[in-house]
C-alpha cells in the first residue's frame, strides 16, 4: 500500500500533441531552435486558441483519467499555453472545471509569463506589462489560482521580469512557484528563493550556489526528470542535493512538448535509475515532498490518521524497492481517491 503520488508539476491541460517536435528533435534541433520555427509553446498556443473550452476540457480530463490509474491522487496543473487573457482564462476556467468534477486534489497555477507571444518578440517589457496589468487583476477577480509561476530562463524571461511578476501576484496572494535552471543558470533558484516561492522546478543547470542558497530555505527542489529524458539535458544533482541536505522533489511535467507522460511510477524509476536516488528516497520525493510543493502536506502525501484517504494498493511484490526496480510494468491493482475505490 502506497500514499497516491503527488503530482506537482503539470500542464496537463493543452490542445492536440507535438510529435512532429518529437521528430525535429531526432533530427538533432534544439528546444530553442524548434522554439524560434514557431515551434515549442507558441505551437501549443496556437492549437489551444483554436480548440473550444469544451473540448479542452474533454482532451484533459481524459489525461487526468489517466494519470489517476497510474496512481496520482494529487496534481498541480499550469495554464501558460494561452499567452493571451482570454486563452488564459479559458484553461483557468477548464483547470477549475477539473477540479469541480474529479476525484483527483487539484490545484491551479496561472502560468501568463511561460513564453513571450509572437506578437510581443521584440516588446517581451510590454508583454511583462499585459501580464502584470491586464491578467493577474482578472485572474485573481476570478479566483482561478492559488499561485503564480514565471518561465525564468534563457531565451525566455530575465530576473527582472520574474521579480515584478511576481511582485504583482503576491499583492493578490498568488503564491510564486518558478521555472528555474533547465536551459541556463538564470538565476531563477536565487529569485525563487529570495520571494518565498513554495518551490523552485527543473533544476537541470544547478551547482554549489544553488544548493547553497537553498540550504535553510522554505523553498522545495523540485525535479523533473522526464522533460531531462525527452529532451537529452543533463540530469539535475539530485544526489548531490539529497547529500548536502536538501529535501528533493520530483514530477512529471506533464506536457505536450517536452514529457508528453505523467507516469509517476516512471518518474520514480527515472529517479533511481538517472538520479542515483534510493527507492525510499523517490518515495518520499513523489508523495510527501510533492504534497508540500503543492502546500498540501498537511492533509496529503503520507498515510496517517486524518489525512485524505488517497491510496494505491499493488499487485503482489515481493518489496517496496521492486516497485520503482520494475520500471515497465504495471503494478498497481487498486486505487483510492478520498476514501473511495475508483
Amino acid at each position: 500500500m502506497f500514499p497516491s503520488f503527488c503530482d506537482s508539476h503539470t500542464h496537463i491541460v493543452y490542445a492536440g500533441s507535438r510529435e512532429g517536435e518529437f521528430a525535429d528533435k531526432i533530427r538533432g534541433l534544439s528546444y530553442e531552435e524548434i522554439a524560434k520555427r514557431g515551434g515549442g509553446i507558441l505551437n501549443s498556443a496556437k492549437k489551444l486558441h483554436n480548440t473550444s473550452e469544451n473540448e479542452l476540457y474533454d482532451q484533459s480530463l481524459e489525461r487526468i483519467n489517466e494519470i489517476i490509474q497510474l496512481g496520482t491522487g494529487a496534481v498541480e496543473i499550469k495554464s501558460g499555453y494561452g499567452l493571451n487573457t482570454d486563452d488564459e482564462l479559458k484553461m483557468l476556467r477548464v483547470i477549475r472545471r477539473i477540479k469541480e468534477s474529479s476525484p483527483v486534489e487539484v490545484k491551479a497555477t496561472f502560468l501568463g509569463a511561460h513564453a513571450v507571444p509572437d506578437e510581443f518578440r521584440d516588446r517581451r517589457e510590454d508583454y511583462v506589462d499585459k501580464v502584470i496589468n491586464e491578467m493577474i487583476p482578472v485572474v485573481a477577480s476570478e479566483d482561478l489560482a492559488d499561485y503564480i509561476d514565471v518561465f525564468c530562463d534563457t531565451g525566455f524571461f530575465t530576473v527582472e521580469d520574474t521579480e515584478r511578476i511576481l511582485m504583482a501576484g503576491l499583492k493578490y496572494g498568488l503564491i510564486p512557484k518558478i521555472h528555474a535552471n533547465e536551459l541556463g543558470f538564470s538565476g531563477g533558484v536565487h529569485t525563487g528563493v529570495k520571494y518565498n516561492a513554495l518551490s523552485v522546478d527543473h533544476l537541470e543547470r544547478s551547482g554549489d550556489e544553488e544548493i547553497e542558497v537553498l540550504s535553510g530555505s522554505d523553498t522545495m527542489p523540485t525535479l523533473l526528470p522526464g522533460s531531462a529524458l525527452f529532451l537529452g539535458l543533463p540530469d539535475p544533482p539530485a544526489r548531490r542535493m539529497i547529500d548536502a541536505g536538501l529535501p528533493v522533489a520530483l514530477a512529471s511535467d506533464y506536457n505536450p512538448g517536452s514529457s508528453p507522460s505523467g507516469n509517476m511510477k516512471l518518474i520514480m524509476s527515472l529517479g533511481c535509475i538517472r538520479l542515483k536516488m534510493l527507492p525510499e528516497e523517490v518515495i518520499n520525493a513523489v508523495t510527501i515532498n510533492t504534497a508540500y510543493a503543492m502546500g498540501i502536506s498537511e492533509t496529503h502525501g503520507s498515510i496517517a490518521r486524518g489525512k485524505v484517504a488517497n491510496i494505491f494498493i499493488t499487485k503482489q511484490i515481493p518489496s517496496f524497492e521492486f516497485f520503482p526496480y520494475a520500471f515497465g510494468s504495471n503494478l498497481i491493482d487498486t486505487v483510492i481517491l478520498r476514501g473511495k475505490i475508483i
